[in-house]
């Protein structure tokens, strides 16, 4: 759906019923003390307990089931038409209302939502039309940094009014990572922990950030997580390599990802060739396959979790 569609759904007459509407619905569970949250497009105040909470974001998902609340709707994860394998248990009657590329609008308003938890990239436009509808909480997060998360679930849990739960929660992935860190140490030399995390996509390989939210974890983890200085800053990902540039991410681990099918059988190809074979990663059996809607699209503290028990399962092997 194009924003010009997504402006015809949203015609004056029906937001201002549906406000109306929600004004009524705020009023009712109007519970827990007011608050007021530092946005990305300024102050927002939730009042209340929210009950009927809405998701656009991955880490969203992940936060709000952490904190004991199931949302009403949510996106796809990247490359999947439903939530993450890791959240399907957790969320498998969560109404789908887009993808991280294109929301339904017309399936979030059908939601009735009386909070909206976005992505740091919602648009300007987009948060101008959803915030006649509910109070929408996007993080003020600039950039790709490895704590990101954290941060993110934080404000999550304010406007869900579900904080300790979400502190909680944080100081268990961050006293997991330390205690695996001291076993990779112990266990690995120095010069015997760079680690690549590798996105393939049909088109070919992605080397992923070192400031992303894996690959954070990783180097809480004890790895060094390294990106062959080929992803800008700005980017969380690089441009896409081709067979013969692999050499550039021939560390002592790669951790390679994929999204689905599609990815997984231009992988299984790419393994036949002589380029991918002689890396000395491959010779030396250290190429980890991964979830890659796991380990490069989700975030949050119950995805950490997933990640350290792979990341538990490499050190321990």
């Amino acid at each position: 759906m194009n924003t010009a569609s997504a402006t015809r759904i949203f015609s004056s007459h029906w937001l201002t019923a549906f406000a109306i509407t929600a004004g009524i619905l705020f009023a009712s569970h109007a519970t827990a003390a007011p608050r007021t949250l530092e946005t990305a497009y300024g102050e927002v105040a939730v009042d209340g307990q929210p009950e009927r909470v809405v998701t656009l974001y991955e880490g969203a998902l992940d936060t709000a089931l952490t904190a004991g609340i199931t949302p009403l709707g949510t996106i796809a994860t990247r490359g999947g038409t439903g939530v993450a394998a890791y959240l399907q248990d957790k969320a498998k009657d969560v109404a789908i209302v887009g993808t991280s590329r294109e929301l339904n609008l017309e399936a979030v308003v059908a939601q009735q939502p009386d909070l909206i938890l976005a992505s740091p990239q919602l648009s300007k436009e987009q948060y101008e039309l959803l915030s006649g509808l509910a109070p929408v909480i996007v993080p003020p997060m600039a950039g790709w940094k490895t704590d990101n998360w954290k941060q993110e679930a934080r404000l999550f849990a304010k406007a869900l009014d579900r904080e300790a739960s979400i502190e909680q929660a944080i100081e268990a992935v961050e006293g997991r990572t330390e205690q695996l860190a001291e076993s990779m140490h112990s266990r690995y030399a120095e010069n015997d922990r760079s680690a690549y995390l590798v996105r393939w996509m049909p088109q070919g390989a992605l080397v992923m950030s070192s400031q992303l939210f894996t690959t954070g974890l990783l180097s809480a983890a004890g790895f060094e997580v390294e990106d062959g200085g080929l992803v800008n800053g700005e980017r969380p990902h690089s441009d896409l390599l081709s067979l013969e540039n692999l050499s550039r991410v021939d560390g002592d681990w790669m951790f390679l990802a994929t999204l689905n099918e599609e990815g997984r059988a231009t992988l299984d190809a790419a393994r036949k060739s002589s380029a991918f074979s002689r890396l000395d990663v491959v010779q030396r059996d250290r190429v980890i396959p991964v979830d890659g809607q796991l380990w490069t699209s989700a975030s949050g503290p119950l995805a950490a979790q997933a990640v350290l028990d792979g990341i538990e399962s490499v050190i321990q092997q």
